[in-house]
This record gives C-alpha cells, structure tokens and sequence, in this order.
C-alpha cells in the first residue's frame, strides 16, 4: 500500500492518463454505453422496506402468517360520510362503482353496503344459509331510504368492516389477489386502472369519497420516490453548478465539472440495474448523492490546475501535478467516504446492504471519472485566461482565512470553552431524542391520499394491519367455546386502547350465528352459551363452505385463529406502550403451556425493524471511526493524533444528535443515515488539512507551530469551497415531499457546516495545545504514507 500513496506511483499514473487520453475516452465511452445499457434492468421495490435480516423471529412469525391466512396488506378501502348516499342517485352510482372494481381480474372479491349478506336460518336440514340484504333488481327509494336507517343497527357482525355506526360513514372494502400485492401487477393495476376510475368516479358524482389501504398506500408513495429521484438529480445539478460558478466564474470549468458528475449519475443508474437492485427510498438517493460527492473532486482538481498555471504557465506541467498531488489526496478522502458508506454492507438488512454497496461503489467511481476527464478534456484546451484565475485572489475569502487563522492563534481558549458548551448542551438535547418507527411519518404530508390516511383513522380506527395469530396447538380448538370466550376476552382488552381498531376474528362470526339463529335480532349479536352451541352447531357446521365465511379467519386445521385489526400510525414508543399492556393480558387469558400467541403484520415488523437499525447505527458508526482511527495510526503512528483527529469529528455528530432531541427530530429509518454518511464525508476536511500539515512538518523540521499556520491558510479555501457545495448540495433534499428525506438533508448539511468549523477551529487549536505532547520525532515517526511536497515534487520532476 505504501506505494499506492508514493511519488513514484502517482507520477507513473499521471504519465498513462496524458499519453494513452484516446484510449482512456473510448474506454470511458464504452463503459458509459455498457452501464446505459444497464438502465433497462432497473427495477423498483413494490413491497415495504424490510429493515430487519430474514431470519429475525419477528419476520418468521410474519412468514409463518403469511402462509396460513396470505397478505394483510391486500385491502383497499373507499369511503364517505355523505347523509345523502341513501338516495336512488348516489346509491346506484356507489354501487356501480363496487361492481365496476369487482369486474378487475385483480380484485379477488369486494364487499360494501350495496351487497351485504346476512345469514338465515333454515330447516331441513339445518343450516345457515347466506342471503342478499338487498335486492338491487327492484329497489324502490323508499327500501334504499329504510335501509340506510336499519344499516347501522340491525347489522353490527359490519360494524368495524363496512360501516361506522357511531359516524355513520360507510366503506367499500376491495381484496387484491395475493398474488400481485407485492408484485409490479399491483402498480399497474393502482395508477392504470384503479385511480382513473376514482378520478372519473369523482368528475361525475358529487359524492365526497376517501381512498386508502396498504396497496393504494404504497403505490402512490413508491410513484413520488420515482417522480422526485429526476427532480433530485436535476436540483443537485443546479445547485451544486450555480455554487461551482459562483466560486470559479467560469463556464468552461462549470461545463466540465457538469459533464463528470453527469457521467457518474449514469454509470449510478447503471450499477443499480447491473447488480439488479431495487430502487427504494434509499437506493433513489444515490444519484444526487454522487452529484453533491463529486463536485468537491472537481473542486479540488480544477483549483489544482488553475493554481499551477498562475504559477508557471505550463499546460503538461500543471496537469502532471493535478494528477499527481490531489489525485493523491483526492483517493484518500474518497476512499474514507466510501468506508462510511461501506459500514452498512456488514448489516443483517438487505435495504442497508444494497445502499452500502451502491453508495461505496459509486464514490469510488465518481474518484476515477473526475481525475480521468478533468485532466484529459483541459489537456485538449486552451490555456486559462487571467479572467479565468481571476477567483483565485478573492478579498473576501482572504478575509475568511485571516479570521480562522487570528481565532486559532489568539481564541484557542474561546474555541475550547465554546467546544464544551456545545458538548454538554448536546448531552442534553441526546436525552431527549425519540424513536420513531411509523410506517407513515416521512411520507409527504401534503398529499391527498395522506390526508385520506388521516380520515380513516378518525372514522375507522386506522389502516395499518395488526394481526394476532393463536396457536391452539390441536386441531380444531379455535372453535371450542372456551377458546371462543378466551379470544372475546381479549378483543374487550383491545377495545380499550384507543390506537386500535375493534379486532375482526371468527368471534364476529359466531356472535352472527347467534343473531341468524334468532332470526336476525340484533340483540343476540353474542356468543352462544354452551347449550346453545349444542343445539346450533349443526347451522354453524354449514359455515364452512361459505365464500368468505369462517375459513378467512381460522385454518384448514382449525387449529389456527386470526383477530385482525387495524392501528392508528404510532411511533415506536407508543407500539412498545400497547405491547407492554397487551401481551401480559394475552398470557393470562391464554396459557403458554395450551396456546401460543403471537403480535405480528407489516407495519410491526417494520416498526420492531426500527428498533434493529439503531443497534446497526452504532455498528456502523463503530466500524466507519475505527477505520477512520486506522487510517490516521497508519498514517502518524500516534494514539495521541487518532485523538485529535477524531475530536473535529466526533464533536459535530454529538451536536447533531443533541439538535435532534431538541428540535423533535426522532431516530427513524431515514434520519438513522445521517451519522455514518455525516462522519464519513466530514473526516475529509480532517485528512486534506492533516496531509498539508504533515507535508509542513517535514518542511519545517517537525515545528508544529510553523506548520500549523501555513496549512491552514492553504486548505481552509478548499475546505470551504467544498464544505459550502456539500451544504447546499444535501440541502436539495429538502424540497423532497418526504420528511425523512428533508431531516436527512437538513441534518447532514449542519453537521458537515460544523464539521468544517471544527476542523478549521478546533483541530489546528489541539495541535498547538499539545505541542510539547505531539511535537517530538519520536512520536512523530516517519509516516507510512508519502506525501509530496513541493520542493522534493519539483526535484523528481528535473
């Protein structure tokens, strides 16, 4: 490796790239056709992110659920509260709206207030037998009007399902073919078919409607995941040139700069369809990611370039040493980059993995484009004009410089004091952080169908799938009785926490034998006493082979039960609340030694899928600092200078976390990025300035304060430029429609903005404190890594 950071080897690949720029385009060129090519593979997610590893036991328990009772996700749900949907006009246009839904191979079966069923009672033999409520044939106005008045109290077994009785808002409710809900048919089927007949429904109707259900959900947010990744890459291009421009005034560097970063948005889009990723809310930030990351690279290249030929005027020369010194540079901040990104690929989660293998892939490629094109294309032009290096002498970043520099000379105590402070308020602010799990939070608020979410929680408890699997462990227990009062206990438990719905479950159904069995009054919607049960299991036997009867909720065997409900969207430490009062109840009314019972469905997976990346942010925040600790003994053999290297960087990630517990930004999926792509991008700053500092200790006979000072004035331009493009670039993500993606944005540019303060301020201010600890040769052994000054660069050259 030590070559890999030598003269000799740097000058050996800056020869090749000047001598062989033909082949190096046409090889560029190919790559980009092949990895265009690539594109057509790409694929989007069409299931909700599993954050947790395969073999997690909430996952098998999932699974497990999945098999015997298919998809809880499969339901899409159409409301109103209209008064006046009981009318000839409204009805049969609601109506006709189910039945058109119900003619899509998609749809496995819907059920609404237009073809409710009842059970009757009949003789010989005895049996149940399922009837229409309504003959829609001959339906006069009056029977339309008496039966919305009868709806709502003669049929509770649909209170829950079909109906609120309490606010009177009635629901269609569609069942999608397990089949497609995790599969492109379900897309297809949402946006080409399903939203055209709402939209065309609601232009010819005046009926206000609410549309809502996991797979209505999903597709519409997985469509604004696709329409804001063109709107991402585009706004990073604008920001990140119009920063770049302002900086260079240059068109021509802009333009080339452009150019790169575009290339490597290509080459993104292609790796994704070459590794056959899916495009999810993670992998859809990689492209305007590559954008922000490359921008420095070019940053550092041109103002290189433009350096050496104020200075000399020598084309080859200036691009020899481009190549040579900040190609150098340029791979180490790259390479530390891409470790905080490859941190995730040692988690269990597939959605973490694939990012960390896209993102570290990506940088390393976006490092290889920059220091081939930049040099190539700028060997083929002119020499820049003295408008050109016109930025090169700017007043007020020279101003900016003289600042830190007067701070670390003669504010070192303010910076420390200043450094505590910040330190012990974010300990503070870090107590007061939260967890958040919901499966909908980041999505965009302002969206119609969020809103929707919003009114089927007031009128229907929620839309979020919560099952309850029971295990009787024999074979047809789920139907005795006493495990039919077990199972009734539990669902009045449940109906005590707010953020649930009232449980469906073959409880319902028995209670509905009841009523049937008496003729339908509704005063006997409960269970069946013992002796009752004698006398009508032969109806209840008959149930068996009914559509959508008792098998929706109990197994072939018998042995399997399901209470299906739906819940309010909570975050983690609320579900946490409603586990520590349910399961408790649930051991008691069901003994672990006769039943097994477990909590499971997709938004609990997901929410106990938080709970596992945070254990992974630790992790991979462990890893990405230990590599980074390694980096820096390989290239000081100093514990003390790990330290005082890591300090700069540490410091603004603790600050970060303390800004989120004090403005409420919790730990989520999304906001859990922030730390590890935070760390490994800022410790950039740390390494530019400790690899110029180094080159001035060598030069100055390891004096630590003749050193300090002339690296800093000669990296803090850079460090800014790049540190300024960096913030403005994360900023993008604010304009996303997802809150996840705005506090990503937003808590990664502050951090690498302090990150930048801390390296210009406080890392120099460390390094002069500890002189007389670090400023020994011994202690400052000969480094591993060859850095090129100028003196020995101009040598090798003669």
């Amino acid at each position: 490796m030590n070559k890999v950071f030598s003269f000799g080897f740097w000058n050996f690949i800056a020869s090749k790239i000047l001598r062989n720029r033909i082949l190096i385009i046409i090889l560029l060129i190919v790559t980009t056709v092949f990895l265009a090519f690539q594109w057509q593979h790409m694929k989007f997610s069409f299931s909700e992110a599993n954050l947790l590893p395969d073999d997690a036991p909430i996952n098998q328990q999932y699974t497990e659920f999945e098999e015997k009772f298919g998809s809880d996700g499969n339901v899409i749900m159409i409301a109103t509260d209209d008064e006046s949907l009981f009318t000839p006009e409204k009805f049969n246009a609601w109506a006709k709206l189910a039945d058109t839904l119900a003619s899509f191979s998609e749809i496995k079966s819907v059920i609404g207030i237009h073809n409710l069923q009842q059970l009757e009672k009949r003789e010989d033999p005895k049996r149940f037998e399922m009837h229409s409520i309504l003959d829609r044939d001959s339906l006069s106005e009056d029977e339309i009007e008496n039966y919305g008045k009868t709806l709502f109290t003669d049929y509770p077994f649909y209170d829950g399902l079909i109906f609120n009785s309490k606010s009177k808002t009635v629901q269609t409710v569609a069942y999608m073919q397990d089949s497609i809900v995790n599969a492109k048919g379900r897309q297809i089927f949402i946006m080409e078919k399903f939203v055209p007949l709402i939209e065309s429904f609601k232009k010819d109707n005046s009926i206000e409607i609410h549309v809502s259900g996991m797979p209505y959900i999903r597709t519409l947010n997985s469509q604004n995941i696709v329409d804001e990744i063109q709107w991402f890459v585009l706004s990073a291009l604008l920001v990140t040139s119009l920063i770049f421009f302002f900086f260079f005034r240059s068109y021509r560097a802009t333009l080339i700069s452009m150019l790169t970063v575009i290339v490597g948005v290509m080459w993104a889009f292609g790796f994704i369809g070459l590794l056959g990723f899916e495009i999810t809310v993670l992998t859809a930030l990689i492209p305007p990611l590559i954008i922000i990351i490359g921008i420095p690279n070019c940053i550092f290249l041109i103002n290189k370039y433009q350096h050496e030929i104020k200075k000399h005027g020598n084309q080859a020369k200036s691009l020899q040493r481009v190549i040579t010194k900040i190609g150098n540079a340029t791979l180490m901040t790259n390479v530390t980059t891409a470790s905080g990104f490859a941190t995730f690929i040692f988690t269990q989660s597939e959605l973490l993995k694939e990012f960390g293998i896209l993102a570290s892939i990506n940088i390393v490629a976006i490092f290889i484009l920059s220091l081939l094109i930049i040099p190539i294309i700028y060997s083929y032009m002119p020499l820049p004009n003295d408008k050109h290096l016109r930025h090169l002498g700017k007043q007020w970043i020279e101003g900016f410089v003289e600042w830190i520099v007067r701070m670390v000379k003669h504010r070192r105590v303010t910076i420390y004091f200043t450094s505590v402070a910040i330190l012990g308020l974010s300990i503070i602010g870090i107590f007061n952080i939260k967890i958040s799990g919901s499966l909908l939070e980041d999505m965009p608020q302002s969206a119609d169908f969020f809103k929707d979410i919003k009114f089927f929680e007031e009128k229907f408890d929620g839309v979020l799938p919560l099952e309850i699997m029971i295990d009787t462990k024999r074979p047809n227990g789920v139907t005795k009785l006493s495990t039919l009062k077990k199972m009734d206990k539990l669902k009045a438990e449940i109906n005590e926490i707010e953020e649930l719905s009232p449980p469906i479950s073959v409880v319902n159904l028995a209670k509905y034998a009841k009523q049937a069995f008496y003729n339908n009054n509704p005063k006997y919607y409960q269970l069946p006493t013992s002796q009752e049960q004698t006398f009508m299991s032969p109806y209840i036997k008959s149930m068996d082979n009914m559509e959508n009867g008792i098998s929706s909720y109990v197994d072939s065997t018998g042995q399997f039960a399901r209470m299906t409900m739906f819940m309010k969207d909570v975050t983690t430490e609320e579900i946490s609340r409603i586990e520590a009062k349910l399961l408790p109840e649930i051991e008691k009314i069901f003994p672990i030694d006769r039943f097994e019972v477990t909590m499971t469905g997709k938004a609990l997976v997901y929410q106990k899928g938080t709970h596992y990346l945070v254990d992974n942010l630790v992790l991979s925040l462990s890893l990405a600092i230990i590599l980074i600790a390694l980096f820096m003994a390989w290239m000081f053999r100093s514990f003390r200078m790990i330290l005082i290297s890591l300090i700069p960087n540490l410091l603004p990630l603790l600050m970060t976390a303390g800004m989120m517990g004090f403005i409420g930004v919790p730990i989520k999926p999304s906001t859990i990025l922030v730390f590890s792509i935070a760390f490994g991008i800022s410790v950039d700053d740390t390494i530019h300035f400790l690899a110029k500092y180094r080159q001035e200790l060598k030069a100055n006979h390891w004096k630590i304060k003749r050193s300090v000072y002339p690296a800093l004035r000669e990296t803090t331009v850079s460090m800014f430029y790049t540190s300024i493009v960096l913030f403005f670039g994360f900023s993008v993500f604010m304009i996303s429609s997802f809150g996840g993606t705005v506090a990503l944005g937003g808590l990664v540019s502050a951090t690498l903005l302090f990150a930048m303060l801390a390296n210009l301020l406080l890392l120099p201010s460390l390094l002069l404190s500890l002189e007389r600890s670090i400023a020994n040769q011994r202690t400052m052994k000969e480094p591993q890594m060859k850095i090129i000054d100028e003196d020995e660069d101009e040598e090798n050259e003669r």
